[in-house]
């Protein structure tokens, strides 16, 4: 086992892409190694060590590597982005793109997570102890498959376009979601414990379940009974038809 503490010296003001910030780079590192790998402040590369004090325990390969973070770091972006193992700790909130095309291993992050989060995801887990922003799971600009495996847990609130073009995984919302969650979906499956409004507008594939209140339910969808899910009864319908969608919306 291989555990690397990281302290943050002092908020940042300049954004920092932190993409190198993950266990498989960290791997077998010595406190040296890691302090000396660089990250982008701004228009100029810094070191780890410029930015962070540095504590490592061990010694291993990356599915065995622990980071744990510790500050905040709500202008330090791309966190974790492509892990593909290991596990890392936040403690603290964080900026945008955290855990993006991850494949494999655990994010936890104690605090808010800023928008994009685990954007184009196609494994591993990202839990949010805390409220997310806008596209949680979904595609970036352009991009006609957001994430595509894994799963999201947000134990707070969501804001809008949860899971836009979600193409499969699982993202479970334990609070409220904002406007338009799996909107133009395809494959999948959102929970949202709480409210939301208009979801799964143009969705061609994949499940929804709003525990909560839906607000403006979109017209085009069929209903068709009844579904059980978890020992719940809910309305179940189809759609959307407006793109010969096979998707199933259960409300309550």
């Amino acid at each position: 086992m291989q555990t690397v503490n990281l302290e943050l010296k002092e908020k940042n003001s300049i954004p920092v892409e932190a993409e190198n910030i993950k266990p498989d780079v960290f791997a077998s590192k010595s406190k040296e190694e890691i302090e000396d790998i660089e990250l982008w402040h701004g228009k100029k590369p810094v070191k780890i060590s410029e930015l962070f004090d540095v504590e490592v325990d061990g010694s291993d390969s990356a599915e065995n590597v622990k980071i744990i973070m510790s500050g905040d770091f709500s202008r330090m972006k791309r966190i974790g982005q492509g892990m593909n193992t290991g596990e890392m700790e936040i403690n603290g909130n964080v900026d945008m793109h955290c855990g993006c095309h991850m494949s494999g291993g655990k994010i936890t992050v104690n605090g808010d997570a800023d928008n994009w989060l685990g954007r184009e995801m196609t494994g591993g887990e990202i839990v949010v102890n805390g409220n997310a922003g806008y596209y949680v799971g979904s595609g970036y600009r352009g991009e006609g498959c957001g994430m595509g495996g894994g799963k999201i847990t947000i134990n707070g609130d969501v804001r809008d376009y949860l899971g836009e073009h979600m193409c499969g995984g699982e993202i479970l919302v334990n609070g409220n979601a904002g406007l338009l969650p799996a909107i133009s979906n395809n494959g999948g499956t959102i929970i949202i414990e709480g409210n939301s409004t208009m979801a799964a507008v143009e969705m061609k594939k994949g499940t929804v379940v709003v525990k909560g209140q839906l607000a403006e339910l979109m017209p085009s969808y069929r209903e068709e009974g009844t579904e059980e899910y978890e020992g719940e009864t809910y309305r179940k319908f189809t759609g959307d038809v407006n793109v010969n969608g096979k998707g199933v919306l259960l409300v309550k």
